[in-house]
């Protein structure tokens, strides 16, 4: 097993265990429906790669259904990641596209360089060999004053997933602002439009966001 170097020396099931510690919220909680008065869309921003070879425009996306998500390495969600895997397999020829955003600002459960992030992720977890088959982005932060633009505009067009922020000591971002998101693994769906659809709280199973999607999708005749 080969760890990125600069998380090998860290204590790994506390950082595993943070992601399981945040409430699970009531269902009517899991998953909330997107303002349409918000103005924009998403094609006004895009994120480098997290090879760093490529700046991507969203605009690249145009006419597709996007999943959104902010993903980690070191979470008690991480194993969601085969699922977003599956996801983006089945969903793929229906228009549906992920877009992983890693970040580091819940429990620092994404403490790598952007170098170091694919190998821990092919080596410690999920490991076995695993890699993403849908788009990862450069680490940045999803809240607060450095947050990425789409994320802002992301934020303000969706209702939160839950009343409850979460413990402070495991948030680090300021300022701290009811929109935010929650923890790792949080989704956004986007319409083709380029307008924000639903949002999904992190614990919510990946087979209920397909599902949600898969309903979703029967208003465009894809199926």
């Amino acid at each position: 097993m080969h760890p990125p170097l600069s998380v090998a020396g860290l204590g790994l099931l506390p950082l595993f265990l943070l992601g399981l510690a945040q409430d699970t919220p009531n269902a009517q909680e899991m998953k909330m429906y997107c303002k349409k008065a918000v103005p924009g869309t998403i094609y006004e921003y895009g994120a480098q790669t997290l090879t760093g070879q490529e700046y991507i425009q969203f605009t690249q996306y145009s006419g597709k259904h996007i999943l959104f998500v902010n993903v980690a390495t070191y979470c008690g969600l991480t194993a969601q990641y085969p699922e977003l895997n599956a996801l983006q397999d089945e969903l793929h020829s229906l228009g549906v596209v992920v877009l992983g955003f890693p970040c580091n600002q819940f429990g620092r459960q994404e403490p790598g360089k952007n170098s170091e992030i694919l190998s821990g992720l092919k080596y410690v977890r999920p490991g076995g060999g695993f890699v993403p088959n849908f788009q990862l982005f450069e680490k940045g932060d999803v809240n607060g004053a450095n947050e990425q633009k789409v994320f802002s505009f992301l934020k303000n067009s969706c209702p939160p997933t839950s009343e409850l922020l979460g413990s402070p000591g495991l948030l680090f971002w300021e300022p701290m602002k009811v929109h935010d998101i929650r923890w790792n693994f949080e989704k956004f769906l986007v319409g083709p439009d380029g307008i924000p659809v639903m949002r999904w709280f992190h614990q919510t199973p990946v087979s209920t966001v397909k599902s949600d999607i898969l309903e979703y999708l029967k208003r465009f005749g894809t199926q």
